[in-house]
């Protein structure tokens, strides 16, 4: 899988981001393209109200693309990100790597609408997570 990486976010902010979406790339095995947009929680608040009709920021979407080759795109909110990794008690590299992972499986069609999809998308997030390292630590 190849991830584009587009940084909106334009901070530092403690995660070598590459070396994660190598890793989650090659954890996939697929020829297909995905676009990660790092972002802050100005910009995901907007998108969330313009296209998902809720008025707050969030952590992660992912929209689908309809094409052969191309998944879609992720937007990671990096300021969600940090305050969750710090709310969670684990490193902003591990909630890198959720959010990553956790947008992914949406372009895949995984969705936690109801309580039999969460448990199957959570189930197979942590299985991904741990298989790359990044282990929930609470």
């Amino acid at each position: 899988m190849e991830i584009n990486l587009y940084d909106n976010y334009q901070k530092p902010f403690g995660v070598e981001a590459g070396e994660i979406m190598t890793k989650v790339g090659e954890y996939f095995g697929t020829e297909k393209t995905v676009s990660l947009i790092l972002t802050d929680d100005a910009e995901i608040w907007s998108l969330n109200r313009q296209f998902r009709g809720v008025d707050r920021p969030t952590d992660v979407l992912s929209f689908p693309a309809d094409e052969e080759e191309y998944l879609g795109d992720i937007f990671i909110s990096v300021d969600r990100l940090l305050a969750q990794a710090e709310e969670y008690g684990h490193s902003a590299e591990r909630e890198f790597a959720f959010l990553l992972v956790h947008g992914l499986l949406h372009l895949m069609g995984y969705d936690h609408h109801d309580p039999e999809q969460e448990q199957e998308m959570f189930t197979k997030q942590e299985e991904i997570l741990n298989a790359l390292g990044y282990r929930r630590i609470k």
